[in-house]
Order: C-alpha cells, then sequence, then structure tokens
C-alpha cells in the first residue's frame, strides 16, 4: 500500500523555482526545513469524483508512488515523501540535475565502448532490482535516463518516471498499449500478456542507438515503426556500424528477439562478455571498439528537436481547441474538455500508442 502523509508539505519544505511543467501539474525545486537539502517535488492536480476529467487519476498516482517506494537504489530515482489533499497529491523526489545521459554522451568528442559499457552497466543494475521485485518499467527510453549529476567523478546513472511501471503480482495477466513506438517490444503492440521481459527489448533497441546514432526500427509513419518492430525487422548496417564490435552486435542480438521467453534478463545481460569480458581478447576486442560519434549527435540533435516541436504542437492544440470553445459559458466544462482531448486514455492499441508518442520517435 502506498504510504503518504497527512501534513501539509510547505510545513516541512519551501518551495522554489519551477523545473518543468505539464499538463496536470509541475515540478518546483524544494527545500527540506529540517536539513536545508534540495528536492524535486513533483505538484499533481488529482481528478476530483463526479466523473470530472481534469487532473490524474488517483489510483495511478497511488500506483506509481507504492512502486517508487519499493524501489530502493543506487540507479533508481529516490522518493523521499509523499502528501495528498483533496485537489493534490505532492511527490517529494531526488533532485537529478546532470541532465539526460544522451545529451551527456552527445557533448563528448569520442567514446569508446568500455565507456558506454559502464553508463550500461548502471542501467542494468536498476532493472535487476526492479525485475527482482517483479516491477517493469515499461518505458525505458532516453528520455528517461538521466545523470544524478554532470561534475561528480563516478558518473551515477539514474532511471526516472515510472508513470507506466506495473507491479506483478503471481498468478496474474498483465497486457498494455501505451508506450512509444520505436521501444515498445512486440507483445505490447500485439496486446499480448506482458512480462519484464519488454523492458530487456527497450534495453536492446537503446543499446542499438548507443552504438550507431540509428534507431533499429524508426520508419517514416508510426504504423511503419509499429510494423518493423512486430516483424523484428532491422540490420547492422556497415556505414554505422563499421566500429562496433561483434560482442556489441551478440548482445543486441540476444535482445530484440520477438519471443520474449528468448531474450536475455538483466541478470544474464550484466553476465554477457560484452559487460563482463572473461578473456583478453574480448577486453581488447572491447577496447578497440568505439560508438559512432558523429551518427549520435545527428540523432541526439533530432531528437531534442522533436522533443521542442511537439512540446509547441501541444500547447498549439490547446490554444486551437480554447479558441473554438470560447464562447462556452461552462469553464470548467472547456478546461475538461481540452484537457481530456490529450489525456483520454479510452483508445485502441495503435491510436494510444500514436497518443503516447514520445519526441524521440
Amino acid at each position: 500500500m502506498a504510504v503518504f502523509k497527512s501534513d501539509i508539505v510547505e510545513d516541512l519544505y519551501e518551495i522554489g523555482e519551477v523545473l518543468g511543467s505539464g499538463h496536470f501539474g509541475q515540478v518546483k525545486k524544494v527545500r527540506e526545513r529540517a536539513t536545508g537539502t534540495s528536492w524535486a517535488g513533483k505538484f499533481l492536480k488529482i481528478r476530483r469524483k463526479g466523473g470530472s476529467l481534469l487532473g490524474m487519476d488517483r489510483t495511478s498516482v497511488e500506483r506509481e508512488v507504492e512502486i517508487l517506494q519499493a524501489l530502493k537504489h543506487p540507479n533508481i530515482v529516490m522518493l523521499k515523501d509523499v502528501f495528498e489533499s483533496r485537489s493534490e497529491m505532492v511527490l517529494v523526489l531526488e533532485l537529478i540535475s546532470g541532465g539526460e545521459l544522451f545529451d551527456f554522451i552527445a557533448e563528448k568528442d569520442n567514446l569508446l565502448e568500455t565507456e558506454a559499457i559502464q553508463f550500461m552497466k548502471q542501467i542494468l543494475e536498476g532493472l535487476r532490482f526492479m525485475h527482482s521485485n517483479s516491477i517493469a518499467h515499461f518505458d525505458l527510453k532516453p528520455e528517461n535516463i538521466m545523470l544524478s549529476e554532470k561534475v561528480s567523478p563516478q558518473l551515477n546513472v539514474k532511471l526516472i518516471d515510472f508513470g507506466l511501471a506495473y507491479r506483478f503480482h503471481q498468478g496474474e495477466e498483465y497486457k498494455s498499449t501505451s508506450g512509444t513506438p520505436q521501444y515498445v517490444a512486440p507483445e505490447v503492440i500485439s496486446f499480448e500478456p506482458l512480462s519484464t521481459a519488454a523492458d530487456m527489448w527497450s534495453i536492446g533497441v537503446i543499446t542499438y542507438i548507443l552504438l550507431s546514432g540509428m534507431s533499429p526500427f524508426q520508419g517514416d509513419t508510426d504504423e511503419e515503426t509499429l510494423r518493423n518492430v512486430v516483424a523484428v525487422h532491422y540490420e547492422f548496417e556497415d556505414h554505422y556500424f563499421k566500429t562496433t564490435s561483434s560482442m556489441a552486435k551478440d548482445f543486441i542480438q540476444k535482445l530484440l528477439v520477438k519471443d520474449s521467453r528468448e531474450r536475455m534478463t538483466a541478470e544474464e545481460c550484466l553476465l554477457h562478455p560484452w559487460i563482463k569480458p572473461i578473456t583478453r581478447k574480448q577486453v581488447a576486442n572491447r577496447n578497440r571498439s568505439s560508438i559512432n560519434m558523429r551518427n549520435f549527435k545527428r540523432f541526439n540533435a533530432k531528437r531534442k528537436w522533436k522533443m521542442s516541436y511537439n512540446m509547441v504542437s501541444v500547447c498549439n492544440r490547446l490554444v486551437n481547441m480554447r479558441l473554438v470553445c470560447k464562447h462556452r459559458s461552462d469553464t470548467d466544462l472547456l478546461q475538461r474538455q481540452c484537457e481530456s482531448d490529450v489525456e483520454d486514455s479510452e483508445s485502441n492499441p495503435s491510436s494510444l500508442l500514436r497518443r503516447r508518442l514520445s519526441s524521440s520517435s
């Protein structure tokens, strides 16, 4: 069960600047009064009863809180406190100031596979802990892989955003069509029962992109991307993988497998020779291999541009809806309609995947 505090958040924390905003809330920098420590406060509007569509569903927030409270690991964002009132929930989270891992890597002139492996290893350590607790993330992508800070001598990777995460219970079957097209596993698209193996498919995609600067299944449209995923249609083009080791390709191939039961687990990934070499030859092969930085920089720049474009597009869409609705007398109704148009969850699998399409697709 999720544990909430009934205290008033302002009594325990000083509320600071806004760090980010979403449809149903804001993230603000907060300072703990007792210790002076800075945290990130996620202030969420909660949907009231009576059929209102303005605000987040309380049950989904409670599920995310319950999951985060169970995940205490160095490579997973930490949840410190949760407060709730009649119309708002506040999640006090670890303040992560290092930005996205992919942005950090894109600033480099070159990167050896051995350096990239150190990042992948931390991601896998976090996943191994999650999966050992029967929890799947279901939304692994570059935007949700962060660095605690950039200046630390030991760079610490953090997995964030557990809004789609799910905790499995023995004997139950779970299906979902939520995710980002170029990162979701085939079983998500086919609306089949899911497991933690869906995360491992995403790790295969992320590794492919990290090494080559190319997305393995990206098509010209969302539908084409989804078809490529279901068909497991990808290849290692020499132009993009000429500096990639054979062990790295083998690592990816053992993850991008349609049968989820045949994919490597996080535990098995950590024992794979690419991550943990067992011979001098394997070590030498890694040391001679590097990621395609020129192409990776291009991919990351396009990804960031798409994020900005999508944000402007959503904002314009909401503004246009408000202009259409401006003559309505019921302001609350107008807000509900405009918000629900963006956050509608009652959709068929393909349209829901399109609706949740992230900026990096």
